[in-house]
């Protein structure tokens, strides 16, 4: 199987929770943070895309130009993406300008039956010698069949892949398997899932995209996004670490980024403590003697769950999360400390 590479639409899709108002020190500060977090590109812009900031869908706070160069400025290792839906935005005003001001990832978007819209703007961003990427939005709104036919003229525009959008959060494992997996066995091109949570399974339809041979995976940090918010990227980076998937990705800096930058804007998602409590498999109610114990020993409380996970501390045992502590802080000062999540699980 190909590398999966995570789409990051944070700084995109997270735009509509709050009516379009992410600044500029917001992308600065999460795209400083992303860089070199194994992200394979960071979207950013108004929640509909270039273009789309308006009085009857929402105003941007600050304008794509600002964006998208803001980002540009941050993002060094990680590639920076823009998000169009034709329509909303123009080639001579939009796309252009963005590709102009460095974005390296165009994601053409296209109710999913309605392919053909895309023909120009994937062409013009391919032909600009830049990365094109289709996506089929309210994907379930389409039967398998359909969806391959419309996916088919994304490839034949030059897309060098085809992400189905679950826009209305409506997908169950078995329907996001049988389309995912209709278009990995027709396509030469890579095939990706976006995930949304109104039904509590954005990470588990996610994964099993993944399964049915999706490559591309766009989600969001904390699952910040519209409605019910979408795919949690560290949620399922954790999920996959625990599974021996090689996935490329940082889940402390992931975590950072949840906690340092999204937690201060948004309650959506699930803590990145809670998320290192289930993959040590360690008690939850240990969480603020976690994190008592780690400012007063100046340690990271992840480690300590770790570690509390690989001794089998189970609740009733809080007695030792102290021990496990001042255990890590000798460890801290004779510079030896360094777990890798994935060995630990």
């Amino acid at each position: 199987m190909d590398k999966i590479l995570f789409f990051d639409s944070t700084m995109r899709d997270g735009s509509h929770a709050i009516s379009h108002k992410i600044g500029a020190g917001t992308i600065r500060d999460y795209c400083q943070k992303a860089d070199n977090s194994g992200l394979y590109t960071v979207i950013v812009g108004h929640g509909n895309g270039l273009g789309a900031s308006s009085l009857q869908i929402g105003l941007s706070a600050i304008s794509d130009a600002e964006m998208i160069t803001t980002a540009r400025g941050e993002l060094k290792n990680t590639k920076l993406g823009a998000f169009l839906i034709p329509g909303f935005g123009t080639i001579k005003d939009d796309l252009g300008p963005a590709l102009d001001n460095g974005v390296d990832t165009v994601s053409i978007a296209s109710h999913c039956t309605e392919a053909d819209i895309t023909k120009q703007h994937i062409k013009y961003v391919r032909k600009y010698g830049k990365e094109a990427y289709g996506v089929l939005m309210m994907y379930h709104m389409a039967t398998s069949d359909r969806l391959l036919e419309e996916a088919f003229k994304m490839q034949d525009y030059g897309a060098l892949g085809v992400i189905l959008m679950d826009s209305a959060g409506a997908s169950v494992p078995d329907m996001v398997s049988e389309c995912v997996k209709k278009l990995a066995d027709n396509l030469d091109i890579r095939v990706g899932f976006h995930a949304h949570n109104n039904l509590g399974l954005a990470v588990a339809n996610s994964y099993t995209a993944i399964k049915s041979g999706a490559t591309i995976i766009d989600g969001t940090i904390r699952g910040f996004g519209a409605g019910a918010g979408n795919c949690q990227l560290e949620v399922l980076a954790g999920l996959l670490a625990k599974l021996k998937v090689d996935t490329g990705l940082n889940l402390y800096q992931l975590m950072d980024l949840s906690e340092d930058v999204i937690a201060k804007i948004t309650p959506q998602g699930v803590s990145s403590i809670s998320l290192i409590s289930g993959l040590a498999g360690v008690f939850s109610g240990f969480a603020p003697h976690v994190k008592k114990a780690a400012e007063r020993f100046g340690v990271d409380p992840r480690d300590i769950f770790m570690e509390l996970g690989r001794r089998k501390m189970v609740a009733g045992q809080e007695d030792f999360i102290v021990d496990v502590a001042m255990y890590l802080s000798q460890k801290k000062e004779l510079g030896n400390i360094n777990y890798e999540i994935e060995s630990l699980l």
